[in-house]
């Protein structure tokens, strides 16, 4: 088996960035999500919007996992607003600097169950521990089981907080996961 690594994206690596979220999306949501949103992943738009994440540095980071010489997936995360309690509680509150958000952790499916996603989520709990985050939270379509084991495998479960967007089409409803940033490779 080729070596598999984690590191921190370029802009040489926009391209599959841009191509790994577009097939993945148009294979994993295609039922979810309109096809002229879908087209949209591979829009020059698309492509300046991941060189400005890739660009912007500080406590943002973009991650692109690797086999070998094939670039198989990637993740984003940065810091996040403290999540709201879907229900009250007396416990005190953690302040915004204590969470980070994964906004996309995706692996094509044929590298699948090889352990990418796994390296890129602990890679970068570690990166956003670095940045004082203790918590992480993501957002997954109610209805991506895989994406809901893989994360539940990892700790993290739904909060009980929905979000509902706007598709363009209709809507697409997705569930909050959340859980410990200190995560380690098995």
């Amino acid at each position: 088996m080729a070596t598999a690594t984690v590191h921190l994206a370029t802009a040489a690596d926009v391209g599959e960035i841009v191509r790994i979220q577009a097939g993945t999306w148009e294979a994993a949501y295609a039922t979810l999500v309109p096809a002229a949103a879908l087209a949209q992943l591979r829009s020059e738009a698309a492509h300046q919007a991941w060189t400005a994440a890739v660009e912007a540095g500080g406590d943002h980071h973009v991650l692109v996992a690797t086999e070998g010489e094939w670039t198989v997936g990637f993740c984003a995360a940065a810091p996040a607003a403290a999540p709201e309690r879907s229900t009250p509680t007396s416990e005190p509150t953690l302040g915004p600097e204590a969470w980070a958000e994964i906004s996309a952790l995706l692996v094509e499916p044929r590298w699948g169950r090889r352990g990418h996603g796994g390296r890129l989520l602990a890679t970068a709990a570690e990166a956003l521990r670095r940045s004082g985050a203790l918590y992480g939270l993501a957002w997954v379509p109610e209805a991506d089981e895989a994406s809901r084991r893989f994360y539940a495998r990892a700790g993290w479960e739904p909060d009980g907080t929905v979000r509902v967007l706007d598709t363009g089409d209709g809507e697409l409803r997705e569930v909050r996961i959340t859980g410990s940033l200190d995560l380690e490779l098995a």
